[in-house]
Order: structure tokens, then C-alpha cells, then sequence
């Protein structure tokens, strides 16, 4: 199974990178309580990688949590730029790359655990990428999803914008590209199960939540490594 996009989606360069910049952080609150629940599944001074950080809000929350090695890598050259300025202000150290998801610019099992926010939707080679995670993640290492559902109802929808305490314009333009553009790049647990199946994961543990869900993976061990899963 192969699954190739045609349309890979908005680039989020120059302007428009700036406005997805400035709306996502005011979820501060949501960056977070993610780094926390992260966090909690990490080895110490475990190597993390971020697919797409975007203004790496999430890279950075990370960092402050525990002394991680902390990479993200990024098509948009204007997220890569502006993550490493945040990243220099927040006084944290985190080192972000252009790259492509589905080509990644690093050796076999680089990382501990792998991440991704808000973008996996809009990758043009979503089966690739899915492969190039379990390519860098080390045996044992784990990977999380976290995305938009296409099930999404427009209700729910505006419930989580709502909740993003937006102003009145950008919280119309955000509900907008969910419902008409984002919704439409979306998958179902069903589409990510085929999706990871055809690939060495083979099997996805998929937790659902109000707009999205997140998408549990796991590189098991070689066999002979004389390691476990407990």
C-alpha cells in the first residue's frame, strides 16, 4: 500500500507562517500539557525528534521539562528560523532542520521518541514518513501522532476553537480552515490503521479526543537483543 498526496497543502512561509505563529501560542496551556505527557514516557536524557514543530512551541516546552536532547525538523524555512529565535529566547537548547517527513535527515535509530503535531494531514507521502519514523527511532522507542480526525463534527469544531480563546476574526478564520480546508486533509482511525499496517509498526494503539486522536506507536525490539517490552 502506498499513499501519495497530490496537493501537499498551504506553505506556511513568510506572513502566513508569522499568523499560524502568533494564533497557536496562545495554546501555551495545550504545548504544555503535552511536553508533561510526553515526558512521562521518556528514558533520562532520552533524544527526541519533532516532525514538523512548526514554531516549535512543543520543541521548547520539551526542553524546559528535563535535560532531553531535542531536535525538529521542518519543510518551512520560516518555522526553522523562527523556532531557533524562540528556542534562543526561551533560554533552551534545541536545534531545528529543514528537512521532508518522508525523507528524514538523520542515521537509523537517532531517536528515543518521535512526535508529531497538527501536520501529519498534510503530508504529501504519509505511508513514507510513517516509515521514516520507525527507520530513525531506536528499538523499543516510541512515536505519537497527534492530529485532526475527519469525523470532526462542526460542533465539536467549534468547541476547540472556542477554546483556543481567539478573537473574533482569527477565531472565524480558524474555524473556517478547519471545517472547509483542514477536515478534508484529515484521516480516520481506520485510514491510520491501514496506513501503519503497511508499514513496520504494523499496529497502531489510537486514543480518541474532542477534534483528533492520538496515534500510539512503538519500534519493538529486534529479536535477539536480549531486551524486553517491560
Amino acid at each position: 500500500m502506498r499513499v501519495v498526496k497530490a496537493y501537499k497543502g498551504i506553505a506556511l512561509e513568510g506572513m502566513l507562517a508569522a499568523w499560524y505563529a502568533r494564533n497557536t501560542a496562545k495554546l501555551h496551556a495545550d504545548f504544555k500539557a503535552c511536553a508533561q505527557q510526553i515526558a512521562m514516557r521518556l528514558p533520562e536524557r532520552a533524544r527526541v525528534l519533532e516532525v514538523a514543530p512548526g514554531p516549535g512551541y512543543l520543541a521548547i516546552e520539551l526542553a524546559r521539562v528535563g535535560p532531553y536532547k531535542i531536535t525538529g525538523v521542518d519543510i518551512s524555512r520560516s518555522f526553522v528560523r523562527m523556532a531557533t529565535i524562540y528556542a534562543q529566547q526561551a533560554g533552551v537548547e534545541v536545534e531545528f532542520r529543514q528537512g521532508d517527513a518522508a525523507a528524514l535527515p538523520f542515521a537509523d535509530g537517532s531517536f528515543d521518541f518521535v512526535v508529531c503535531r497538527a501536520a501529519f494531514k498534510n503530508f504529501s507521502d504519509p505511508i513514507g514518513a510513517l516509515a521514516e519514523t520507525y527507520r530513525v527511532l531506536r528499538s523499543g522507542g516510541e512515536a505519537l501522532i497527534i492530529d485532526m480526525r475527519n469525523d470532526a463534527t462542526d460542533m465539536d469544531i467549534d468547541t476547540a476553537v472556542d477554546d483556543m480563546h481567539l478573537d473574533h476574526v482569527n477565531a472565524f478564520l480558524v474555524r473556517m480552515t478547519f471545517k472547509h480546508m483542514l477536515r478534508k486533509r484529515a484521516y480516520s482511525s481506520q485510514d491510520f490503521q491501514a496506513m501503519v499496517a503497511a508499514t513496520p509498526f504494523c499496529k497502531a494503539e489510537i486514543e480518541t479526543a474532542l477534534i483528533g486522536f492520538n496515534v500510539w506507536l512503538k519500534k519493538q525490539y529486534a529479536e535477539g537483543s536480549g531486551a524486553s517490552d517491560e
